[in-house]
């Protein structure tokens, strides 16, 4: 009898927990992945985050869920990118128009340092909460460029790079000791463009005038008190007083559930036909190279091998039950070949069905170019993007080894062969073939440019020059065709093919166990967009490398580290 009443009452329970009203949160302290694990490293690494796809779908489906009732969001801890956090801040939006609660909390909105940008995305919610404790951080946008080129002449280290044009300016953290102004002008109109979005959000969040938002950003950063009485921040409390006024709002008997596990579960229930139509999904995210995607084992960001994103869109282009392809794009560039490899792909995938963009928080130089041949280009205002140009060079570092006791000889056969060595500088015949390499690769970056983007060659070369834009700038000049997220590059990829507007989304290629385990039979075959892990990567120390001139991923690559905190 005990057995069977233990039985009725987890039934029982278990029928309560599936008809309660639910409160979804979400905590971003850890972040967010911006795609699926592309190997198992990336599996165990990513196992507490999050998918950025899961949130959106999972707060798509609640705002016609009766049984969701509000959002209560936790805001700090790993930063996010602009326009991951444009992309939540649609989102929540988009929840909030439909009637329900949503609630920001954050323990500080930047601790005694930058939190412009976590502010923001808390500023879109009905209300916001601080723990007495915190700060509001909300004091502007800055960019910052470190020089080494006195430090590398003391120790004789001498950098021989060209670059095309004056906005591509990766080579002035090495060859310059300030910045140019090419250099000034865009930094400036980036840190522009941001401010404008960032006091545009704040100021329909929180009702507060524009010009009197661009004040209180001049002032800041802000006490948790003075934030308050500024406007904005609702109340100073701890999360258990946040929770439970949440909890009494939506009703005694709510439970709380994780946007990620509400999507992956109402995913579940609506489990499509296998032969139904289907959107592909196809991530490409990190420095693009040739070979296949993958990561050290070391840490450090993934890669985007071209093999691996070519085989994807070839089987993707192959599935006739796919109608069309979203290309997701988080990438400052690298490798040129691959990127060619890549844009080949997407333009033989164009010819039969829809090729959406959506670009994530970077999309620039090699990134933009594995996605301007697509149908249309999606990108938030907050991506930077753009940066079509390119640089080649090498350091020389004969008079830095010389200083420490190293000598170097050299033998060898053939008047280039040892064109690239670190030894010795170029001679005028090495410099010539420099910049023809330099001036093939840029012509044909820029004429893909304004062939993809219905552009005059002049038009497409002066939006070019190695220049960064701002997602909100690039739609401006025709560079990007809509302003938005993944969710809306989907609806137009639905759109375009003549699907519902719910039509499922396949994450491409989707391999079962059986496949991941044997080879692929042929480069054609889907088992061929497998990625591995790349032991000869530098892992953590990929950004130091970059920065020291060791080798480097490509010649399309953006310039430094692009965060906006």
């Amino acid at each position: 009898m005990d057995a069977t009443k233990a039985i009725f009452e987890s039934v029982d329970r278990l029928r309560q927990r599936r008809t309660a009203p639910l409160v979804l949160e979400l905590d971003l302290t850890e972040g967010l992945t911006e795609g699926p694990p592309a190997d198992p490293l990336s599996a165990v690494l990513s196992i507490r985050k999050p998918r950025l796809a899961d949130v959106l779908s999972g707060l798509k489906r609640a705002r016609n869920d009766s049984r969701v009732k509000a959002l209560i969001v936790k805001i700090g801890g790993a930063p996010l990118g602009l326009a991951m956090v444009q992309e939540i801040r649609q989102a929540v939006v988009d929840f909030r128009a439909s009637g329900k609660l949503t609630v920001a909390f954050g323990e500080t909105f930047g601790e005694f340092g930058q939190g412009t940008v976590p502010y923001y995305l808390a500023s879109a919610f009905e209300r916001v909460y601080l723990q007495p404790s915190g700060d509001v951080g909300l004091t502007g946008v800055v960019m910052e460029q470190r020089f080494f080129k006195g430090t590398l002449t003391k120790l004789g280290v001498d950098y021989e790079v060209g670059q095309r044009h004056e906005y591509k300016t990766a080579a002035n953290t090495f060859t310059q000791d300030h910045m140019t102004e090419p250099h000034k002008e865009s930094y400036g109109r980036i840190v522009e463009s941001i401010i404008e979005q960032v006091v545009a959000g704040v100021s329909t969040g929180r009702r507060l005038d524009p010009d009197k938002v661009r004040e209180l950003v001049d002032r800041g950063p802000f006490l948790g008190a003075e934030a308050v009485e500024a406007g904005l921040v609702d109340r100073l409390a701890y999360r258990d007083e946040v929770y439970d006024e949440v909890k009494k709002a939506a009703g005694d008997e709510a439970h709380l559930q994780f946007v990620s596990r509400y999507a992956k579960a109402s995913a579940v229930r609506k489990l499509p036909h296998p032969g139904a139509p289907s959107v592909a999904l196809v991530h490409g995210s990190g420095m693009i190279r040739m070979g296949r995607s993958g990561r050290s084992p070391l840490g450090g960001g993934g890669a985007m091998g071209s093999d691996t994103i070519s085989a994807a869109l070839r089987a993707a282009r192959r599935d006739d039950h796919v109608k069309a392809v979203v290309f997701r794009v988080d990438s400052p560039g690298g490798s040129y070949v691959a990127s060619d490899t890549v844009w080949r792909e997407v333009v033989l995938t164009r010819k039969v069905k829809p090729v959406i963009v959506s670009m994530g928080d970077l999309a620039a130089s090699g990134g933009y170019f594995v996605a301007m041949a697509a149908d249309l280009i999606v990108a938030q205002p907050g991506t930077l993007t753009g940066s079509i140009g390119v640089l080649g060079g090498k350091a020389v570092t004969s008079d830095l080894l010389s200083k420490i006791g190293i000598s170097t000889e050299l033998v060898a056969e053939g008047a280039n062969a040892a064109m690239f060595s670190s030894a010795k500088a170029f001679s005028p015949e090495q410099w010539e073939r420099v910049n023809a390499w330099l001036d093939r690769i840029y012509d044909d970056f820029v004429g893909k440019v304004a062939e993809g983007r219905h552009l005059t060659r002049e038009r497409a070369h002066e939006l070019a020059r190695g220049r960064v834009w701002t997602g909100a700038d690039a739609h401006a000049n025709g560079l990007v065709d809509e302003l938005g997220g993944l969710e809306d590059a989907l609806a137009l990829a639905r759109k375009r093919a003549g699907l519902p507007a719910d039509a499922h989304v396949r994450t491409y290629p989707k391999l079962n166990p059986l496949e991941r385990l044997r080879g692929p039979e042929s480069s054609e075959d889907k088992t061929a967009a497998l990625t591995r892990l790349r032991l000869e990567t530098w892992g953590p120390l990929a950004r130091l490398s970059a920065e020291l001139g060791l080798p480097s991923y490509g010649p399309l690559t953006l310039p430094g580290t692009w965060t906006i905190r």
